[in-house]
This record gives C-alpha cells, structure tokens and sequence, in this order.
C-alpha cells in the first residue's frame, strides 16, 4: 500500500489554479517553440546544401533562432510575471467566502483537472491537489474525531470515476431525454437502511495508489469510528470500481479489518480490461512520435495523468484474496445499443467501455454480471433502471443464500430485456 505523504507543520501548498495555469502557459509555450524549431530546421538544412548558400543560410539560420528565443523567452517570464501576481490575488481570496453555485463549480472543475493532471499537481504540491476524504450530508467526514455523527450500522461508500467528484451521483435537474433518475444514495438509505457516504479523491493517481489511501481510509472509519457490528457495502463507478477492487486486495493483503465488515462490492461500468478510448489515444500519442514535427503535440499527451494511462490495459479480472472470499462481486455494464446481445452493441460498451470489459467475472465465491441496453457510461451513476438492479443485489444480502452456492464459483447473467420501462430479470 502506498504511504501516504504528511507534510511539514506550518508548510503551505502552492496557489492553485495561477500556478496550475502558470505551468500549462509556459508548458505550453515549450512545446510550440519546439514545433516552431522543428519545422523551420527542415528548410535551414535542405539550404544548407545547396552550393555557396551554405554560409548565408547558416547566418539567416542564426539571426532567426536569437529571434525566436526572444520571443518565447518574453512569453515566458511574462506569462510568469502575470500569472505569478494573479496568485498573489488568489492567495488572498482563498480566505474570502464564495456562493454555493460557484463555490460547487470550482470543485467540479478541480475535479476534472485533477483527472487529467493529477499526479502533477501532487508533485508540485500544488492546493487544487485533492485529498482523499469521505463526505456525509455535505459535510466531510473525518474518521477518528470526536463527536462523530451517528452514521449507523450499515454503510455505503460510493467511489466516482475519473474526472468526477462526489456530487457526480446526484441527479442533474433538466434532464431532455425523459429517463428517469435517481439518488442512489438517498433511495438505499430510504429502501434498506444504508447510510451513503462519499469519497472523494484525486483521480489523476495511479489507481493502486488510490486503492491503497482507500484501504487506509476505511480502516480508519470502520476501527474508529463506525459501529462495532458494521456493515459495509462499496459501489464504484468506472475508475471508482478498480480503485475499490484494489482497496480490498491491498486491505485483505495487510490483514485490515474493514474486508470483514464488508458485504458486497458492486462496479458500474469498470474497465476491468481496459478502456479502449484510452488505448485508442495512446495508439494516437506513439504515431505522433514518428515525425520530429508533431513529437511536441506527443510529449503533450503524454502529459496525462497516471490515472488514465492506467486505464489502457486495466488491472484484469480480479483475482480476489482469500481473506476477502466472502465479499459478493456484483458487475453491471451497459451499450449505447437496445440489444446488449448484439456483436457491435458489445463493442461499443457504453461509449466508454466494452461490455466485455465491464462484465468480465472476479475470480470469486460470490459473483453476478448484469447489462443494461441504451444507456450511456455516464448515466450509469442516476439511472433508474441502474439502481433497480442494485437495489435487487444489496436486498438479497438478507436472504441466506443456498449452502451450495457458496462451495464453487457462482456467476450469474442479469440481462435487460428490450422494454426500456421493466426492470432486469435473471436467465
């Protein structure tokens, strides 16, 4: 599990967004110069050969390059100065209160930095850097601090994808498509009992890393914290699954408490096998790297974030530990198809992921897969027919499953039928 970095009392992060900016300016900057230099070279050197233009081009070569690193130089400690003297401005607001609406804003697009240049931002110890914490009510939520509210004995922790945040399971109001929506963590509660609790995290991290922080996390609440009869219940979305599925390996690997308490694991669309719009751009980012024009434009894809280059090949099945054997796997994907049978609906997963990807079986005692035909990845976090099925899995957490169900591998196929208004039967 990866420790998780403390830092120096009296140590203050960096101006966020000035100095995220102040990098993607300059950064920026860089790599145009870089094409700048690159395309004008190819005339210079065919010059070059030509006979007695040799020196005359060698000299206008000269003269051009003082120019251009002017240029780029001016922009930069411009760019510098400016950017430098809006974080001074910003610095001061940081105290300052803002309005909901812009205050929720800001955190949505933190959010979606973070997912993009996350790791980044953590290396330069830059303040849009989000750290891992559980929200309840709004509020965040500290495990080990005293008083602690009454959460209750059942828990549900939800786990947003890439670029997301915690108030991506919340319904969005205006909705033009006329499907239906729901706050799975309000209905769990409201149904069965659940108290929803929120993670949010720095999505642009190597998932492992955020699997181990995770780990920890939920140590800490459920030996501190939460009722000692504890049950737990994790739901991801996307990148959220894998980062869960990795908090259980780490956790059940250390001998943590917390995999006891846990009841069932269910993932919305997890590219456990990769996510082929991610392969799909670094299959683009190698043939930019071909010619010495477009090798900038490559070095600034590669400037994506560990996180989503972790999603090219996923972390595969997963192979579940023995000390986390008891956990029920519970996978749900979806195709922008009507037929999730259909080869190309397959293919086309929900846009984002293949249904292969997001279905493929844990190596488990317990497991179930279900696919949900017109529906998009990200309408995988407030669809009404997405909370029906999960509904249907957490409610059969209270029914005794058969003696034999538990001594092989269980995995059972849940497919929608094409009437968009029924609920998802079993084969």
């Amino acid at each position: 599990m990866s420790p998780v970095k403390t830092k120096a009392a009296g140590h203050q992060p960096r101006a966020g967004r000035s100095q995220a900016a102040k990098i993607a300016v300059q950064q920026t900057a860089a790599r145009v110069r870089e094409m700048h230099q690159a395309i004008a070279s190819k005339p210079f050197s065919a010059l070059r050969r030509v006979p007695f233009l040799a020196g005359p081009t060698r000299l206008v070569q000269i003269a051009h390059d003082r120019i251009v690193a002017g240029v780029y130089q001016a922009i930069h400690h411009g760019s510098g100065v400016l950017l430098d003297a809006a974080a001074i401005l910003e610095e001061r607001r940081v105290q300052q209160p803002s309005g909901e609406a812009p205050r929720r804003l800001a955190t949505r697009m933190d959010a979606a930095l973070n997912g993009v240049f996350g790791d980044h931002l953590a290396a330069n110890e830059n303040r849009l850097a989000i750290v891992m914490t559980l929200h309840y009510e709004g509020a965040t939520l500290t495990p080990g601090s005293h008083p602690f509210p009454a959460v209750g004995r059942r828990l549900c922790v939800f786990v947003h994808g890439l670029a997301c945040d915690q108030s991506s399971w919340q319904p969005r109001p205006g909705r033009a498509d006329g499907t239906t929506t729901v706050d799975f963590g309000q209905q769990l509660q409201a149904d069965l009992g659940y108290t929803p609790l929120y993670l949010r995290y720095n999505s642009g991290l190597p998932i492992r890393r955020n699997g181990g922080e995770l780990a920890a996390l939920l140590e800490q609440l459920i030996t501190t914290s939460a009722p000692a009869d504890s049950e737990l219940v994790i739901i991801g979305h996307s990148m959220g699954g894998l980062v869960a599925m990795a908090a259980c390996e780490q956790a059940a690997a250390a001998g943590m408490r917390w995999p006891l308490a846990t009841r069932m694991l269910i993932c919305l669309g997890a590219p456990q096998l990769g996510s082929s719009l991610e392969r799909l751009g670094h299959l683009v980012t190698s043939a930019l790297q071909v010619s010495t024009v477009t090798q900038p434009i490559a070095r600034i894809a590669t400037a994506r974030s560990q996180g989503i280059q972790d999603l090219r090949h996923g972390p595969g099945a997963a192979r579940v530990h023995p000390a986390a054997a008891h956990i029920a796997y519970r996978f749900l994907g979806a195709s922008l198809a009507e037929d999730v049978e259909q080869r190309f609906g397959r293919l086309l997963g929900d846009g984002l992921v293949s249904l292969g990807s997001a279905t493929a079986p844990a190596a488990a005692s317990d497991v179930q897969t279900a696919t949900l035909g017109r529906l998009g990845h990200m309408a995988l976090l407030t669809d009404a027919r997405v909370y029906r099925q999960i509904g249907e899995w957490v409610a059969a957490l209270e029914k005794p499953e058969p003696a034999a169900a538990h001594a092989r591998n269980v995995v059972r196929k849940v497919v929608t039928p094409k009437p968009r208004n029924r609920a998802p039967t079993r084969e």
